[in-house]
């Protein structure tokens, strides 16, 4: 099964769009990691293009708030329908088990032992300032989180966060998490 982990930072914020509406905002990179491969990859706007025959192969897409943040933001750019692919969001499989959403953070630091690189403030900030290749390494450092969580509840069928000084586990179905779609592919690009 070919599974892309994925994260995407922007250009602007919603304060900046007026509205609360992902697809209105702008990409400024897309990092991913890929089961086939075993690596780390990055894409800013212009590299879309390369994104797409990866994606298109994929068996199942990734990501921590992704279903409602990052793929209605990646669909805006995709000539087709990225919602074809099999996706599994880490944030919605947490608030339907445990009642609440939580951040990335809570979840490395109780989960993995880690924190992450910066924040997603930061991220805009850097891009503005034309610090591209600090945004492109955080979103990568973003993605490899997002997949070591994803190891881990396969594994252990859980995840586990901190608030405050206590610690807490969240119990997981994933029984189904990697259980393939018939339809692989999109379909979606006039080829």
């Amino acid at each position: 099964m070919r599974k892309i982990v994925y994260d995407i930072e922007t250009r602007n914020v919603f304060s900046d769009v007026g509205k609360g509406d992902p697809a209105l905002l702008d990409i400024a990179v897309v990092a991913i990691h890929d089961s086939e491969t075993d690596s780390y990859s990055s894409y800013f706007e212009e590299d879309l293009p390369k994104l797409w025959p990866i994606l298109e192969r994929a068996d199942m897409l990734i990501g921590f708030n992704s279903d409602h943040f990052d793929l209605p933001l990646l669909n805006k750019y995709y000539p087709g329908d990225l919602s074809k692919i099999k996706s599994l969001d880490i944030l919605k499989e947490i608030k339907k088990s445990y009642g609440r959403r939580m951040k990335l953070d809570q979840l490395a630091e109780g989960t993995l032992g880690k924190k992450k690189s910066g924040h997603g403030l930061h991220a805009l900030q850097w891009w503005r300032r034309g610090e591209k290749e600090k945004v492109r390494k955080y979103c990568i450092d973003d993605v490899r989180l997002t997949k070591e969580l994803y190891d881990y509840a396969i594994q252990n069928n859980k995840l586990i966060f901190k608030e405050g000084n206590e610690i807490f586990e969240i119990k997981l179905d994933c029984s189904e998490w990697e259980t393939p779609q018939e339809n692989k592919l999109t379909f979606t690009l006039p080829f």
